[in-house]
């Protein structure tokens, strides 16, 4: 069973930034396909960043140029970088792992932009 558990949402002024983090663990995690999908209430979760172990990341056009997604696989960690923030990126954030056989989720992480 993969277990995900995020870290380093909060809160945040416009313009400012935020890391992300996703630390995974009971699966290879090398050959997870890695992403962060963030949902607001009576919405549906939409994809945000999302890298493979081969061929370039895939960003949402509203946070391309503006959001980093990256791994560590010594730390079997993957991180949303999270810059130029604004109050519409105020959502739940949450870390995917997927082996092309099942979805793993975190817990969600909370992202807040407001001054």
């Amino acid at each position: 069973q993969v277990h995900l558990v995020e870290s380093g949402g909060g809160l945040v002024q416009p313009g400012g930034s935020l890391r992300l983090s996703c630390a995974a663990s009971g699966g290879i995690f090398s050959s997870f396909v890695m992403g962060w999908y963030r949902q607001t209430p009576g919405k549906q979760r939409e994809l945000v960043a999302a890298v493979g172990r081969s061929g370039s990341p895939n960003y949402a056009n509203s946070v391309k140029g503006r959001f980093t997604i990256f791994v560590d696989d010594a730390r079997n960690t993957v991180y949303l970088q999270m810059n130029s923030l604004k109050p519409e990126d105020t959502t739940v954030y949450y870390c995917n792992a997927y082996d092309y056989v099942d979805d793993y989720w975190g817990q969600g992480t909370q992202v807040t932009v407001s001054s």
